[in-house]
């Protein structure tokens, strides 16, 4: 009974440590009954105690959606850039088990004539009507897996450039917007390296900065080791107007550093890239990714093959951003 009782001694102390309202029950080591129920209420406790610590509670510290979000949003956009690939998987499946069901008869009417010597006859015609029902489902099975595949693939990138939309930029020391807001208005280009590599890449576009600008092309450089990169201007009256143009091109800044971090890894990850590799990223006007690549970017290509966004023909133009990745 001494055991008892240190051991009912115990399973208080331990219960009143998890915060559990245990008093209420009344102890007696007089009574046995009472020492038991006692004792099946704090194992009963303990257990509702064990239950609500192992719930899971994820939360997202980001300053944009959840990936479920995301994920709705990719989908949605997805159908509207292809809009007849659901109605082709529908029928792809439609053909896949009329294709089944002729091959299923077909196999049963062929067991049928191998067992009926009077039907041999048959035979022959059965396997050919065999052989087109599984060639049929052989052919729409690898059309409906290529096409789901397409689908994947254009969920995955279009989720990814959602989340990159939702990356910060700094305008100017008042105004903190998101990559979203210039869709329509600039084509970003994305640098992420070291310093050194963002101000190498400040001195070779300084030929094309006025071309550039007319394209609508911002820069948004991301210092991946930490350092601020350094951007030097001639102080003369005589570049003046190109040094304001210049840093009209250069004016942006990314804001929350690991998120940056985060995506651009991803993609390095996703392209076989070491993490420790230079990189540009080009955008569309919509936002999508039209290039990229490691090293510098090809500033003398950006202006040769982007349209100007102002004039008689910029409406006309505005798809001409080149293929989507």
């Amino acid at each position: 009974m001494a055991a008892v009782a240190r051991l009912l001694s115990t399973v208080i102390i331990d219960c009143s440590s998890c915060n559990l309202a245990v008093k209420r029950l009344g102890f007696s080591r007089q009574i046995n009954g009472l020492r038991y129920n006692f004792a099946v209420t704090a194992v009963d406790s303990v257990r509702r105690w064990k239950s609500r610590e192992s719930t899971t509670i994820t939360c997202f510290a980001s300053n944009g959606p959840s990936p479920s979000e995301i994920s709705s949003t990719a989908k949605i956009r997805s159908e509207v850039l292809s809009p007849f690939r659901s109605l082709r998987m529908f029928f792809y499946l439609a053909f896949v088990a009329s294709g089944s069901l002729g091959g299923l008869i077909a196999f049963t009417r062929l067991i049928g004539a191998l067992a009926n010597s009077s039907r041999a006859a048959e035979v022959p015609e059965i396997l050919q009507g065999l052989g087109i029902d599984l060639a049929a489902v052989s052919v729409f099975a690898f059309l409906y897996y290529r096409e789901n595949n397409a689908k994947n693939a254009q969920v995955a990138r279009l989720s990814r450039e959602e989340t990159l939309s939702n990356l910060k930029l700094r305008v100017d020391q008042k105004r903190i917007l998101p990559l979203s807001a210039f869709r329509g208005i600039a084509r970003l280009v994305i640098l992420a390296g070291p310093a050194a590599f963002i101000e190498e890449s400040f001195k070779r576009s300084q030929p094309f900065s006025e071309g550039l600008l007319e394209r609508g092309v911002l820069v948004v450089p991301f210092a991946t080791d930490g350092s601020s990169p350094t951007f030097e201007f001639e102080e003369t009256e005589e570049a003046e107007e190109i040094n304001a143009k210049r840093k009209r091109l250069w004016q942006l800044a990314p804001v929350y550093a690991a998120e940056w971090t985060k995506w651009l890894d991803e993609q390095k990850k996703l392209a076989n890239i070491s993490p420790e590799s230079p990189v540009y990223l080009s955008l569309r006007l919509d936002g999508r990714v039209r290039g990229s690549g490691v090293g510098y970017p090809p500033w003398n290509a950006f202006v040769v093959q982007l349209p100007p966004v102002k004039g008689i023909w910029s409406g006309l133009l505005d798809g001409m951003d080149g293929r989507v990745l």
